[in-house]
């Protein structure tokens, strides 16, 4: 045991040495040795002994990865980890140095959750935990070998797993039995340790004590944890003092900027952070226990945010403390008794604390120079340029104070009802405005906000002092927190605002690109209640803004990208500017400047072309050459990825291609001018691709030359590509536009596609049938075979464009459930489409091979649960049936045992007239019945008999009807459908001017809010949902009722198919079979030309 210990410390130091051979060749036998049962004792050990810090980081580290692979945390089984092991661990953990600790504690994690948590099967670990906190090194004031830091970091581990609800799919869960065992045991008892390490915190005055404010800390994140969801029996009677020692730590803290911002100091300021965090937790989720408390939270929090002024000299740990002190009155305001503790409050909060955390300040300046993008983050948030990922530093005092401040302005008094107001609102009241009742509440936007905002002077020529400038600055955040107010307004309030409060800003003749940038969010933010009168007003001056040039004084970016999405949002709330030129001319003027600002203008110009549609059409063959031009200069030969205005660029592009083909005109002489400007469109488009695609290829070395150009952005540039693809005329254009070469790097690229999306990755699929349908009428070079390469390269084939899409259609079926329909819809496409020769069948037979493997595999992962995936899946492998029966068969039966029955009674069940989902489209019926004659036709070639034929027969009969039905249905109804539209458009506009009415009287009822109770049922059926697959993406409803192409399936006459089979084999069929009397009559009915077959059933 010696020596496999001294061996695991030497490979352990290998881990660390600069070779990355000798990296993994220890790692290599680690991973050997790791199946030995004392190898996880021996890391261990390793950990804690007298090695070197490296070698215990490493032990402890390799055990943590070790853990992670062995043990489930899903708590779907127990870990297996020993009893000897866990009980060593906890030894060790109590104990161990803080560095290794913090590895070490990941190596619990998951045996918690397994054993603990889920299972139940840890019986020992509560009691030697309390055991150990008790008797611990500053709780017992003894010299133990316990260590309270340590037990303490290990009960935080232990109540982790507790701060989420572990069974979702209960509206109203109780509290765990392990959660209620822990607050016994522990928590109630450590509270009262709690209350004295604050009362010894407090006391030192001068210099706190580094392990007391550990201590502190721990614990509050050990009652975070315990109370964010649940709350225990015992834990709830001792809130009260809990939450008033908590309040003591925050009235230690201080906000005036003169205190040295030591270790100690900043654990304290931590732990004051999740003290707001508990307060917030109960507030928003225990209110039983948090009612009678929150008169004190109330003051606490005020004497927090009462320093806002200060925000801009604090540093970022407490300006998040201020940020969550507005957080916890907002949450309190919107309680039940909210309004009775904060609106005393109102006048103060906003003149002393909101206020003040609004005004513009030095560190504003100094940011908007130095890191511009990060201003506009924090400051002037947008669509246009969207966070990812979670940002602590972006939740800021100044976004907090304007939430409170949001909530204020909505939040309103009891009712307050007299005679003459009853009098007011009834004789005032007129058709089309709000109804109010005439017990009104008036808001506190309308009674406190806006007078106190309107005490500030708007700046002029005349009035530029500083302090004028920085509390207008506040003034226009204010109103940014004010929409769901103003949204409640009548149009005339608003528009009175926009046009006495911000747009005065524009004219001022000094430049105010603080104010400005500020102006053009808030117009951005009201775009949803501003009428259209206004709007055009309003575009006007974000045009101006969006060219503002930078002068001598502060950059003018942030104005700029804030003009941008200004403009984005009052697109995307429908306003429609009365010519889109001036905003094309002036992005196209502006782009290729700088990089960051044309990655905005890039996004703005996909809203303009998503919102225009044929309006801004019109103007797309003459900037889209200039576009290109401005993006091949950042297109960067072999850089993967692109930068993010190239991506960004080539995204503008793919709207600006979609927007064209959807302008397609109907009339003859249009769409001659309209097919010349496509062609323009498709050059620009497909010089870029060149320059994409095949310029990579010609600057790779021969070592390289396996290699495929950077696959950036792949469904945006299959957007373009679809574009070229559907300007083609004629050979000549094939050649001319190096069709053939793009799809075959296009082909490459997809097959080696993995970065599944979700709709967006649906471009590729059109693509793939047009190219199906170009070489249908053209050949395109490679399509089914590709030709070998020139020497020197050796004399292997390479993937033809057709066996390409082949991998990438069999990768969908397997990885991407959202497109399942029209991956399975290409793989009809593909077989049927285009002509094999013999000497290029086996492509089409390696394609039926591999299409069949996955939609089986697929479709035996999704068997239990069938739904709107079986279909596609079978219809699928009905394809792949038909051109190659006996390989297929072979196929499903090495799937699953009996895996052609298990196909060919889905089928038939998917093809009953009552199934959900059945068969819809006439393709998918043509398909069914010649795919069940062939399967019928191949079970008595094999002298099967029985059920399943008789299965399939029953299907093939009732399939063969319905689709007759559909195709006499067209041709009945075809001449009604004009008709029935118009009645329908009669009833339509009935039904209008009825909601309409309706609306004028009803418009006054409040909006319905939805209860906790409501809430609660709603998440856990949407959980159970999900748990249960039913909620899986199976793609849109539309792509459920897209036709099949089948290609020259098309052209063979089914009733042939079926009278040969009948004729053939009616012997087998029609006498040995017994078939429901009724569906006979009814096929005879459909198909008389069969009667003479089913004589005993007439």
């Amino acid at each position: 045991m010696a020596e496999d210990l001294t061996q695991i410390a030497h490979l352990l130091n290998s881990t660390l040495s600069p070779d990355a051979a000798a990296v993994r060749a220890a790692t290599y036998l680690l991973d050997r040795l790791s199946i030995n049962p004392h190898f996880p004792f021996h890391l261990l050990t390793l950990s804690t002994g007298a090695g070197n810090q490296g070698q215990k980081i490493a032990a402890a580290t390799y055990l943590k990865n070790l853990t992670r692979r062995n043990v489930n945390s899903s708590g779907e089984k127990p870990s297996n980890v020993s009893k000897e092991f866990k009980e060593q661990l906890m030894q060790v953990l109590l104990q161990v140095e803080f560095s290794v600790l913090k590895i070490l504690v990941e190596v619990l994690r998951p045996i918690v959750v397994a054993d603990f948590v889920k299972q139940n099967l840890w019986p020992e670990l509560v009691p030697d935990l309390q055991s150990a906190i008790q008797n611990s090194n500053l709780i017992s004031g003894s010299n133990t070998k316990w260590n309270t830091v340590n037990a303490l970091i290990v009960l935080h581990a232990l109540l982790r797993p507790f701060q989420y609800f572990l069974n979702p799919k209960v509206a109203k869960e109780p509290v765990p039995p392990q959660l209620e065992l822990i607050s016994k045991e522990i928590l109630v008892p450590l509270l009262a340790v709690f209350h004295q390490f604050v009362e010894k915190a407090l006391a030192t005055h001068e210099r706190a004590e580094k392990e007391t404010e550990k201590v502190l800390l721990i614990i509050c994140k050990c009652l975070h944890f315990a109370v964010k969801s649940y709350m225990p029996s015992t834990l709830a009677p001792l809130l009260p003092s809990f939450c008033r020692d908590l309040m003591s730590i925050l009235s230690s803290l201080s906000f005036d900027c003169a205190v040295t911002q030591d270790d100690e100091y900043l654990t304290r300021l931590k732990t004051g952070k999740r003290s707001l965090l508990i307060f917030s937790a109960l507030v928003t989720r225990h209110r039983k226990h948090s009612d009678k408390l929150m008169p004190e939270i109330i003051n606490c929090v005020l004497n927090i945010v009462k320093f806002s002024k200060n925000t801009s000299q604090l540093p970022f740990l407490s300006e998040r403390l201020m940020s969550l002190g507005f957080d916890v009155i907002s949450n309190i305001l919107e309680t039940g008794p909210g309004w009775r503790l904060v609106s005393p409050h109102f006048t103060t909060l906003l003149e002393s604390a909101i206020f003040p955390a609004l005004v513009m300040n030095d560190k504003d300046m100094s940011e908007w120079e130095e890191d511009p993008d990060e201003y506009i983050r924090k400051n002037l948030p947008s669509d246009i340029d969207e966070i990812c990922g979670w940002r602590e530093d972006l939740f800021t005092a100044r976004k907090s104070a304007v939430n409170l401040l949001g909530v204020i302005s909505m939040s309103k008094g009891p009712p307050m009802e007299t005679a003459s107001d009853s009098l007011s609102a009834s004789s005032k009241r007129k058709k089309g405005q709000k109804n109010k009742k005439s017990n009104q509440r008036r808001s506190m936007g309308e009674l406190l906000v806006l007078p106190f905002l309107s005490k500030f002077p708007i700046p002029s020529d005349s009035n530029l002092s500083q302090k004028i400038l920085n509390d207008y600055f506040g003034v226009l955040m204010a109103y940014g927190g004010l929409q769901d107010f103003l949204r409640e307004q009548e149009p005339e309030f608003v528009t009175t605002l926009v046009r006495t409060r911000i747009l005065p800003l524009y004219t001022v003749s000094v430049t105010l690109p603080y104010l400005v940038a500020s102006a053009n969010w808030i117009l951005g933010e009201l775009g949803s209640c501003l009428p259209e009168e206004m709007c055009t007003d309003v575009y006007s001056q974000l045009l101006m803004a969006l060219v503002m040039p930078d002068s001598q004084g502060p950059s003018c970016y942030p104005v700029r990208v804030s003009a941008a999405g200004a403009i984005t949002t009052l697109l995307d709330n429908d306003y429609m500017p009365p010519d889109f030129l001036p905003v094309l001319q002036v992005i196209v003027g502006s782009i290729g400047k700088d990089e960051s600002e044309s990655s905005i203008l890039f996004q703005l110009l996909s809203s303009i072309m998503e919102a225009g549609d044929e309006k801004v059409a019109v103007h797309i063959p003459h900037i889209v050459s200039s576009i290109v031009g401005s993006v091949s200069k950042w297109l960067t030969v072999n850089m993967e990825p692109w930068p993010q205005v190239v991506e960004r660029a080539i995204a503008a592009l793919a709207v600006m291609g979609q927007t064209w083909e959807n302008s397609r005109p109907e009339e003859s002489e249009a769409l001659d001018k309209w097919t010349m400007d496509h062609v323009t469109i498709a050059r620009a488009f497909a010089s870029l691709l060149q320059q994409a695609w095949l310029t990579p290829l010609c600057t790779l070395d021969q070592e390289d030359e396996q290699q495929t150009p950077p696959s950036s952005c792949v469904e945006n540039l299959s957007t373009l590509l679809q574009s070229v693809l559907l300007s083609i005329d004629g050979n000549h254009m094939i050649q001319e536009l190096k069709v053939s070469e793009l799809v075959s790097v296009w082909a490459e690229m997809i097959a080696e596609w993995h970065a599944w999306e979700e709709a967006e990755d649906l471009s590729i699929f059109e693509v793939i049938k047009e190219i199906v349908n170009i070489d249908r009428r053209y050949r395109l070079n490679n399509f089914i075979v590709k030709d070998m390469p020139p020497p020197p390269a050796p004399p292997v084939p390479e993937r033809s464009i057709v066996e390409g899409i082949g991998a990438f259609i069999t990768e969908a079926i397997k990885q991407y459930p959202s497109a399942t329909f029209r991956a399975c819809s290409c793989v009809h496409i593909l077989l049927h489409c285009p002509t094999y020769s013999p000497e290029t069948e086996g492509v089409g037979q390696s394609l039926a091979i591999a299409f069949s493997q996955a939609a089986f595999s697929r479709m035996l992962e999704v068997q239990s649960t069938p739904g709107a995936l079986w279909k596609p899946l079978l219809l699928a492998i009905s394809s792949c049936y038909l051109c190659y029966p006996d390989i297929v068969e072979g196929i499903l039966e090495k799937g699953k045992h009996g895996g052609i029955t298990i196909w060919a009674s889905a089928l038939c069940n998917v093809s009953s007239r009552s199934s959900e989902p059945g068969l819809t489209a006439e393709s998918e019926m043509k398909l069914t019945v010649l795919t069940l004659a062939r399967l019928i036709e191949q079970l008595l070639k094999q002298g099967k008999s029985g059920d399943d034929i008789q299965n399939c027969f029953t299907s093939l009969l009732e399939v063969s009807i319905r689709l007759k039905e559909v195709r006499d249905g067209k041709d009945e109804h075809g001449s009604d459908d004009a008709e029935d539209d118009s009645d329908n458009d009669e009833d339509e506009d009935e039904d209008d001017d009825t909601d309409n009415d309706d609306y004028d009287e009803d418009s006054g009822t409040e909006e319905y809010e939805e209860t906790e109770e409501e809430f609660l049922n709603r998440y856990a059926k949407a959980a159970e949902a999900l748990e249960n697959g039913s909620a899986i993406e199976e793609g849109d409803d539309e792509d459920q009722e897209l036709e099949l192409e089948i290609g020259q399936l098309v052209d063979i006459d089914e009733q042939m198919v079926i009278l040969s089979l009948i004729d053939k084999y009616h012997h087998v069929i029609v006498r040995g079979l017994i078939l429901p009397s009724e569906l006979v009559v009814n096929f005879l009915k459909a198909f008389p030309v069969y009667a003479s077959y089913f004589n005993q059933y007439r």
